[in-house]
């Protein structure tokens, strides 16, 4: 069994232990006067440094154990979040969630709470968090970078360990431990013209790599000043692994069966039914999640108490699998994908797009003009029927021309969606850890490659940096 191994501020009992976990849990079941009883625990710690104008702005460390006591009465249920361990307050929780649970509606697709489940042995692995002195050199690893070069620099480390449980008063009992880190800078020019990005992703601080990270932005930084307007329009376009994240994982968060069986999704067959069996994408496509590539010691559970299993969702272009939670799975008479539904337990799901051996220098030589984009961001739906949807390039765009990166240009607006793109593919680089999302922190470890696409669609111009 892993246990939280402080080297900062935190006490050895931050992170509970799974044996601390099981005896919480059972307080709360012992004390619960509803006929059946869910407990959910959710133990964690967080430090982070924040920099700005070359130096440290703020740095700070939190701690805190939730629990949330879930009463059931027949199908009706209410839930009472506390952060209070003794044996009053839980009990005082559970009574509360079972009166309001007496008053509620009943959920008519609500699904009976699970026996005891089997879960892998949980790996021996060491979550720690660094001490404010080591996030601190890290940060002047790129503010003394961008500042050689006469240029500014921001970013952010945030650092997370924790650990979740869930029992129920059926003999369930599930518990994992995870920790991550990841560390992002912005460089800028002091006349503002210039912006570049980078970030480092991993399970542990001895994981990130400041110095090439703070290489990459100070470079795109000086190459991305003075950009010019190029007319907007459909180009061959290079994603870097960062702006492949940010579309790629819009896909996996659409494969919702029920969506698609009801008519609702991109997922949808025409004249019925989902699109499992089809292709829908170039045959070089791979898209999974992995237990094994989860930052956790046990491989994560869902919300349910399921242990998640590893889930290839698209294969060689085509739809292997779709997500079905326990409801829509008893109604369609299959088995529940197991791999979460709305939310995820322990680390979080993982996604992972299989990649190729192209480089991004190959592409670049391989192309006669078009477009090299670092990422997207003020990511927003357009149309859930194709997936498609807006945002703008951020942080070093550039044009490519002849082979050739020749110059920065201005950021467009985009409308496009992964599913056209991904039918336009012609090469690949490898697949590699980052964090392509706005909230950085969340979810689970995701690897993607640089990919190559025809005809990727810049609908406008933006004067953002």
């Amino acid at each position: 069994m892993s246990e939280f191994a402080p080297r900062s501020l935190f006490a050895p009992a931050t992170i509970l232990s799974r044996a601390e976990a099981q005896e919480i849990a059972q307080r709360a079941l012992r004390n619960s006067p509803a006929p059946e009883t869910r407990v959910s625990i959710n133990s964690s710690a967080r430090a982070d440094t924040r920099f700005a104008l070359n130096q440290v702005t703020t740095s700070g460390e939190n701690s805190d154990t939730q629990v949330t006591i879930t009463a059931y009465d027949g199908n009706r249920a209410a839930s009472v979040n506390t952060n209070r361990l003794d044996e009053a307050s839980l009990a005082a929780a559970a009574k509360q969630a079972y009166e309001i649970a007496k008053l509620v509606p009943p959920n008519p697709e609500r699904m009976p709470e699970l026996g005891a489940q089997s879960f892998p042995a949980l790996k021996e692995r060491v979550l720690s968090l660094p001490t404010p002195a080591e996030r601190a050199a890290a940060a002047k690893i790129v503010t003394e970078l961008a500042r050689t070069n006469e240029l500014i620099a921001t970013g952010f480390i945030e650092c997370r360990a924790g650990a979740s449980a869930l029992a129920n008063s059926k003999g369930l009992f599930a518990y994992d431990s995870s920790s991550s880190v990841t560390m992002t800078s912005t460089v800028r020019s002091p006349d503002g013209t210039g912006s570049g990005w980078a970030c480092s992703d991993g399970n542990s601080f001895d994981e990130l790599d400041p110095a090439t990270l703070a290489a990459t932005a100070v470079q795109k930084a000086r190459d991305s000043r003075s950009p010019v307007a190029i007319e907007p329009g459909r180009y061959t376009t290079i994603l870097e692994p960062t702006a492949t994240g940010n579309l790629v994982q819009l896909i996996a968060g659409a494969m919702q069966a029920r969506a698609a069986d009801e008519g609702r999704s991109f997922f949808t067959k025409p004249g019925g039914g989902n699109k499992i069996g089809l292709k829908v994408v170039d045959e070089r496509v791979t898209l999974l999640s992995d237990p094994d590539d989860n930052p956790s010691t046990g491989g994560g559970f869902d919300d349910d108490g399921m242990p998640l299993q590893k889930v290839v969702w698209i294969e060689n272009g085509v739809v292997k699998n779709l997500n079905y939670d326990r409801y829509w799975a008893q109604k369609q008479g299959v088995q529940p994908t197991r791999a979460g539904g709305g939310g995820f337990r322990g680390a979080g799901r993982s996604l992972r797009m299989m990649g190729g051996t192209s480089s991004v220098a190959d592409m670049v030589k391989s192309t006669e003009r078009g477009v090299l984009v670092t990422r997207f961001w003020y990511i927003r739906p357009v149309d859930a029927r194709t997936i498609l949807y807006t945002g703008l390039t951020r942080d070093g765009t550039f044009l490519i021309e002849n082979g050739k990166v020749t110059r920065p240009i201005k950021n467009f607006r985009y409308n496009e969606s992964p599913i056209f793109f991904l039918n336009n593919l012609e090469a690949m680089g490898p697949s590699v850890r980052i964090n392509a999302s706005e909230n950085l922190g969340a979810g689970g470890a995701v690897f993607m490659p640089a990919i190559k696409v025809r005809d990727f669609t810049f609908s406008s111009l933006s004067d953002a940096v």
